[in-house]
This record gives C-alpha cells, sequence and structure tokens, in this order.
C-alpha cells in the first residue's frame, strides 16, 4: 500500500456484516446507513418487520446493501432468532451495534414501577448482554470484530425524569469494559458511544418542551442539540479498522454537555 492511500482505507467496511439494533429510525438508522455506505452489508433490526423492511429497502433504492430482520430485544427467543437470521442471510458478522432501548416512564424515579423498571433493564441490558453472547463465538471464528454499545450521558451522571433510563445505561458502560477486557486476546474490540441531547422521536420528551429544551441548551457549549448523523460518523469509525487500537472506550457526543 503506497503511502499515498495508507489512512483512507482503513475507514472502508466492504465484505463487513454489520447488525444494527434499533434501526428503524434516529440514531439506528443513521448507523446503519453510514456503515451501508462504507460498504457493509448491513442487518437492520427492531420490533416491527415492516419497519425494518422500509428501511432496508430505501437502502437498497439508494445502491446500498441492507435487509430486515425484526426482534425484541426483550425477548430471549427473538434474540436468537436474530443472530441465526443473519447468519442465513450473509453467513457472518462483524460488527455488532446494540442501539435498541426503552424508556417507558417520565418524571421522578418513584414513579417508575416494577414493570417499567423490568422493561427498561430488559431491553437496555439484558438484551444487548445476551446477543453479545450469542454473537461472541461468531466474531472469534470471524478473527474478531467490533461491537458498540449506545449509552448515554445519562449514564455517566443521571438525567432528570429517566433515572431508571440512565441507571442501565451506567451498566452498559460497565458491561462495555467487562467485555472488553474478556474479549481483547479475541481481538474482538468493544466501546460504548455516550449521546447527549440528540432530536429523535425517542428523546422527544425531552426537546419538544421548551423549557426543558431551554436548559439542555443552556449548558451546551455548541448551542444546538444533535442530530443522529452526528453519532453515526464515530460509529462508523468505530467499527473500522481505522480504530482498530480502540477498545473499552466510552465516547461522548454531546456538543461539549459535560465539560460542564
Amino acid at each position: 500500500m503506497s503511502k499515498k492511500n495508507r489512512i483512507r482505507p482503513l475507514f472502508q467496511l466492504d465484505g463487513k456484516i454489520a447488525l444494527v439494533t434499533g434501526a428503524s429510525k434516529g440514531i439506528g438508522e443513521a448507523m446503519a446507513r453510514g456503515l451501508a455506505e462504507f460498504g457493509a452489508k448491513v442487518v437492520v433490526s427492531s420490533r416491527k418487520q415492516e419497519a425494518v423492511d422500509a428501511v432496508a429497502k430505501a437502502f437498497q433504492a439508494d445502491g446500498l446493501e441492507a435487509t430486515g430482520i425484526a426482534a425484541n430485544m426483550g425477548n430471549l427467543d427473538d434474540i436468537h432468532a436474530l443472530v441465526d437470521k443473519t447468519l442465513e442471510t450473509y453467513d457472518g458478522l462483524d460488527i455488532l451495534i446494540n442501539n435498541a432501548a426503552a424508556s417507558p416512564v417520565f418524571g421522578p424515579i418513584h414513579n417508575t414501577d416494577e414493570r417499567a423498571f423490568d422493561k427498561i433493564i430488559d431491553v437496555n441490558l439484558k438484551g444487548p448482554f445476551e446477543l453479545c453472547k450469542i454473537a461472541y463465538p461468531v466474531l472469534k471464528a470471524r478473527g474478531g470484530g467490533s461491537i458498540i454499545h449506545i449509552s448515554s450521558i445519562g449514564g455517566l451522571t443521571p438525567e432528570a425524569g429517566i433515572g431508571i433510563y440512565s441507571v442501565s445505561k451506567a451498566a452498559i458502560i460497565n458491561l462495555t469494559k467487562a467485555m472488553a477486557q474478556d474479549w481483547g486476546r479475541d481481538n474482538i474490540r468493544v466501546n460504548a458511544i455516550c449521546p447527549g441531547l440528540v432530536k429523535t422521536k425517542f428523546s422527544e420528551a425531552l426537546w419538544s418542551d421548551d423549557k426543558i429544551l431551554g436548559r439542555f441548551l443552556s449548558k451546551i457549549p455548541l448551542g444546538r442539540a444533535g442530530s443522529p448523523d452526528d453519532i453515526a460518523g464515530l460509529a462508523v469509525f468505530l467499527a473500522s479498522d481505522a480504530a482498530a487500537y480502540c477498545s473499552g472506550g466510552v465516547y461522548l457526543v454531546d456538543g461539549g454537555y459535560a465539560s460542564n
């Protein structure tokens, strides 16, 4: 390889197979598109088959390779089937992004009942853990790979109104580090991305209220909420060989919010 083309190819994902959960919209869809644009074959997953089919079809219309496989990350049978169907479709897996999440309550932490608590933990923590366990031997057999967990700035400091969600995202950060320690010898890199306020349907309760939005913006040095594409670029980097020496990292994409 000439020096002229030494770095650029590291970002390419040609021949790689990626699975992105929670990818029917928002951050997940943006990350899946980013991976596909850099050459990966992408499995778009979310709860509803019609939703993931629509995203995959839109990608295909743009000349990208993608397929939709529905799965509920709170259901262990669905998680096993998701990996099985991915292997049936593409005969491998190199990149796994755990983005699917649940936050069914907004308000004081004492308003979170047992049912909501269990859903948050099942989808945000147990689901990613189980999916990674199932994917681990596949990644190992391929000679390594990249796992990216989507945490949150709430995983570093709990955010008002989403207390148990923040707890689940704190656990994801330590899960990232534990997996990085255990699986590094297998050349499996595990990293976490902590988005700040990003304008998506999922976070609408935080940015649709002018008072809440104003409080956030007053603490964001860049002076704006993020977009899903702001997260996608980092995901592409962490998935690629350009990040070959990055593992166990926790990366903030928050406009400088945490610097306050």
